[in-house]
């Protein structure tokens, strides 16, 4: 079950716009972030919740979607996100482990996923402009964005060898493709 979950939790960048995401329920995807493991206990992550159109609106021109596909300025009207968190910290109160900030990512999406929702994060942003449209206090600090909707795009899993490339592109059915290495060829004997 896990590994299914694991893989099914790709990162969608096109979303059927037209449906809603709940706040209530982009809620219980922070609760489930604010519940893991914090370096040092320090509990430092904070989280903005955007479910609505005009939100979504003020962030959404402020990300930069897919290095690998240059010829692509992200979602058109229509496939764009439905609901967003950032996740955030204090100078005041900074987090304990930079890892912290992956491992509540990570659990957002999972609980995405297992709601039949999917999502994206993105660390290409433009901080001081999103911070102004959201009148964020100048001391907390955007870490990441996690752009969430219900999935309007495939994506898949193709596996390489390590000597491959490693950049995800998308065909001619729009079908986006993400390479990974062979488990024989991550593990070190």
């Amino acid at each position: 079950m896990m590994s299914a979950l694991v893989k099914k939790n790709r990162s969608y960048r096109r979303f059927h716009e037209e449906d809603s995401l709940d706040y209530t329920l982009l809620e219980k995807l922070v609760d489930l972030a604010h519940l893991t493991a914090s370096g040092a206990n320090k509990q430092a992550l904070r989280y903005y919740i955007s479910s609505t159109k005009e939100c979504n609106e003020k962030i959404f021109p402020q990300l930069h979607w897919a290095g690998y596909l240059k010829e692509w300025d992200g979602p058109a009207v229509g496939e764009r996100p439905e609901g967003y968190i950032l996740l955030l910290q204090n100078s005041t109160n900074k987090i304990g482990s930079p890892y912290d900030v992956g491992i509540a990512a990570q659990t957002i999406l999972l609980g995405a996923v297992e709601k039949n929702l999917g999502g994206c994060m993105i660390a290409n942003i433009n901080h001081e402009k999103i911070k102004t449209a959201l009148q964020l206090p100048d001391a907390l600090e955007i870490l990441l964005v996690i752009a969430l909707g219900k999935p309007k795009e495939q994506v898949v899993i193709d596996e390489i060898t390590a000597d491959d490339d490693i950049k995800y592109w998308r065909d001619e059915n729009h079908i986006h493709h993400v390479p990974k290495i062979k488990l024989a060829d991550v593990i070190i004997k």
